[in-house]
C-alpha cells in the first residue's frame, strides 16, 4: 500500500487539483510499464533545470515526461515539441497542461492538423524562449537528438541548441537515459512496451559557460566569436550525449574538439568517460 501511495498519491503542490488528477491518471500505465533508477536526482533538485533525454518512440513521449513531472512534486517541465502535437484532440489538451515550448519549422503530414497551424507564431527563437523560462525558475525538457531514433545500438549526435540553452542560462542539465530495446539476438526499438529509465546526476558546465559568456559579450552572431560560441555549444551537447549514452546503453561517437580547442576551453573532459521520414528539429 505504501508503494502505491508513493507512485500515485504523492503530494503535488505545484499543480492545480485538475492537473494533479490528470497526472495521476497518466501515472497508472507507468506502474506496469516503467522501471526507474536514480529518481533521487530529480527529487532533490530545486529550481530551474534542463532535462535532456534520448528519444526512441512516440509512446515514451507522454509517459516519461509525466513520470518526471510527478517525481518533481508536480513542477512542470516545458518540453520542446513540434506544434502539431498540440493540435491533436485530447492529446493537445494533455500536453498544454505542461506548458510546452512549441517549434513551428515542420509541416504536418495530416491535412487536418496542417489546417490548424497557427498563422502567426512567437517572434522569439526556441533557444531564447527556453532561456527565458529558465530565468523565471522553470524547467525545460528536450530530446537533443531532435527526432525519434529507431537505432537500437547508437545515439544520434545532438544538435547544438541544447548547448546554447545550457551555456547561455548557466542552468544544470539532468541527463535521462531511456531504454526501449527488446530482443536478445536481433535487437530493436519497440513501439510499445516496457521502459527502463535511468536518471543521472545533474551536469554543470561552469568552465564552458564562462568561455561562452566571454564570446557572447561582444554580441556577435557570426564571425570568429559566433563560431566559438557554436563550438562551445556543440561541445556541451556532446558531453550531454556521452552521459546519456552511459545511462541508456546506446553508444555515442560524437566529434569532440581537438586538443588545442580543449586547452582554450579548460580541462572539461577530465571526468567524462565514453560508454557504450522526419525532419530533424534544429534544437
Amino acid at each position: 500500500m505504501s508503494v502505491l501511495r508513493e507512485k500515485l498519491f504523492s503530494a503535488l503542490p505545484f499543480l492545480r487539483p485538475g492537473e494533479s488528477l490528470l497526472l495521476r491518471l497518466l501515472m497508472i500505465p507507468n506502474l506496469f510499464l516503467l522501471h526507474a533508477e536514480g529518481i533521487e536526482h530529480i527529487r532533490q533538485h530545486q529550481g530551474a533545470l534542463i532535462v535532456a533525454c534520448n528519444h526512441n518512440n512516440a509512446f515514451e513521449s507522454l509517459l516519461v515526461p509525466a513520470f518526471l513531472v510527478y517525481h518533481s512534486a508536480g513542477r512542470k517541465i516545458s518540453f520542446v515539441i513540434d506544434w502539431m502535437f498540440g493540435k491533436v484532440p485530447l492529446l493537445g489538451h494533455v500536453l498544454n497542461v505542461m506548458e510546452p515550448v512549441y517549434v513551428y519549422h515542420k509541416r504536418s503530414t495530416s491535412r487536418f492538423l496542417e489546417s490548424r497551424r497557427p498563422k502567426t507564431t512567437c517572434s522569439k527563437d526556441t533557444v531564447s524562449l527556453c532561456r527565458e523560462r529558465l530565468r523565471n525558475g522553470m524547467r525545460i525538457g528536450i530530446f537533443p537528438e531532435g527526432t525519434r531514433n529507431r537505432d537500437p545500438y547508437r545515439l544520434l549526435r545532438a544538435r547544438p541548441g541544447v548547448g546554447h540553452i545550457a551555456l547561455g542560462s548557466g542552468v544544470p542539465v539532468l541527463p535521462v537515459g531511456i531504454h526501449c530495446v527488446s530482443g536478445r539476438k536481433r535487437k530493436k526499438v519497440h513501439e510499445f512496451g516496457k521502459i527502463t529509465l535511468k536518471i543521472g546526476k545533474p551536469i554543470r558546465f561552469d568552465d564552458l559557460s564562462e568561455a561562452y559568456r566571454i564570446a557572447d559579450s561582444s554580441g556577435a552572431l557570426s564571425g570568429s566569436k559566433g563560431n566559438e560560441r557554436n563550438v562551445l555549444a556543440q561541445t556541451a551537447a556532446d558531453r550531454i550525449m556521452i552521459r546519456i549514452s552511459g545511462l541508456c546503453g546506446k553508444s555515442f561517437t560524437g566529434h569532440l574538439p581537438d586538443m588545442n580547442t580543449q586547452n582554450k576551453m579548460g580541462d572539461f573532459l577530465k571526468n567524462d568517460n565514453l560508454h557504450n521520414k522526419e525532419e530533424i528539429c534544429p534544437v
